[in-house]
């Protein structure tokens, strides 16, 4: 079942041209808030992202329908002058084009920007790569863990006896992704101003680089180069992850001076609030790995729901780890439905996380999960006016399929 547009970007049609990962995210979130996202797709393969990961009935990835949900997908072979004649119309009738095809190939396509803008001025096109549109790496295939490495976040990440670790998740495609929507919004923002569309460049190691704080200012005033160090913030203390009973962990975060007053009274330790060693935020940085032991000894005698409960009565921030089935428990999930049930033809009811940012006027909503390869191919196609005849043609020669 589809239901009708909603949201802020409900007027909006988007296609979107890529696969994986930081392009077809880039489309979920427009389609969550309204968009009518046409995903194009190759006949044959379809979206890698239908097979990725952990496979269920039928081959079937349990991420599709969530980085799928909210598109029409159409069948069309690029490959051929007709699949690219058939791209190029519903471009010239779209806002917003999406891609993520390794710079350069489009415009072997004779679809690069100029064209497609020449006979669409208000188009706007976000180009999503690992390295961006221009420089001498710009054709180099643009993989996250690259990029994430290139953008120095890989470095940092893990614990410092170890090699580099990974985030747990592609945070540099999401984090791509995110901002090619922040890109598409501000240049929906100016053309509603000027009525012209432009492109927008969205490097995956610069979009990590946007999130590094202050890592390259702090090297270059200070010759500092920041180094992995687990779960702590170096000099930030006590902010860390704490043993309880049963294997069981507790996040903590006492650094601010009279959030420490009242760790060190609740665990019965209020001489700790006025040691010289940790009586001060600088004090409490240079003997870290001290602190942390004193407290892990307190934590370690406590079960993780009782401390959480005390912890909270005393205004001491403090959180659980939290994994997929607490998620499903939490009574803060459950009251602002930060995870969603939807229909999926194939496994049911599926559970997902809901759409974000919250909006008071105009929210997003999930109105269907990821749909068949080729699902919408005869509409999609119907509306951009070929006829049925025409429309049949295509299938019979396999540029375009439908399930």
């Amino acid at each position: 079942m589809t239901l009708p547009p909603t949201g802020p970007l409900s007027d909006l049609k988007v296609v979107e041209m890529g696969t994986l990962i930081a392009g077809p995210f880039c489309g979920q979130i427009l389609g969550d808030f309204g968009a009518d996202v046409v995903k194009i797709e190759d006949p044959k393969t379809g979206d890698p992202m239908r097979q990725w990961g952990r496979s269920l009935p039928k081959g079937l990835s349990p991420w599709w329908p969530v980085i799928g949900r909210n598109k029409r997908s159409l069948a069309l072979d690029l490959r051929t002058p007709e699949g690219r004649d058939l791209a190029v119309s519903l471009i010239d009738r779209a806002d917003v084009l999406i891609e993520n095809f390794r710079p350069g190939t489009l415009e072997k396509w004779g679809m690069g920007y100029e064209i497609l803008s020449a006979r669409n001025p208000r188009l706007i096109m976000a180009r999503v790569s690992g390295f961006g549109q221009t420089g001498p790496y710009a054709e180099r295939a643009g993989y996250g863990l690259i990029g994430e490495a290139m953008g120095g976040l890989r470095y940092v990440t893990g614990e410092p006896d170890r090699p580099p670790a990974r985030a747990g998740i592609s945070i540099g495609d999401s984090l791509t992704a995110l901002h090619a929507v922040m890109g598409i919004t501000m240049a929906l923002h100016h053309r509603a101003r000027t009525g012209q569309g432009q492109m927008i460049d969205a490097a995956l190691y610069e979009s990590v680089l946007s999130v590094m704080e202050n890592l390259v200012t702090e090297y270059d005033l200070t010759s500092y180069v920041r180094e992995r160090a687990g779960a702590i913030l170096p000099g930030i203390a006590p902010s860390n992850v704490y043993p309880c009973r049963e294997d069981e962990m507790i996040l903590i975060g006492g650094n601010g001076d009279t959030v420490f007053a009242r760790l060190a009274q609740t665990m019965g330790r209020s001489e700790l609030a006025t040691d010289p060693k940790f009586a001060t935020h600088a004090a409490r940085g240079m003997n870290q790995a001290e602190l942390d032991l004193i407290i892990a000894d307190w934590t370690r005698t406590w079960n993780l729901a009782d401390l959480l409960v005390l912890l909270e009565e005393k205004g001491i921030p403090a959180g659980r780890m939290f994994r997929a089935p607490d998620m499903l428990t939490d009574p803060q999930y459950l009251a602002r439905d930060a995870i969603v049930e939807t229909d999926h033809p194939v496994f049911g009811k599926v559970k997902m996380q809901n759409t974000f940012p919250k909006m008071s006027e105009t929210p997003g909503a999930i109105r269907w999960p990821g749909p068949e390869l080729g699902e919408h191919s005869r509409a999609v196609l119907a509306e951009a006016g070929m006829s049925e005849s025409a429309i049949k043609d295509l299938f019979a020669r396999g540029i375009t399929t439908e399930p």
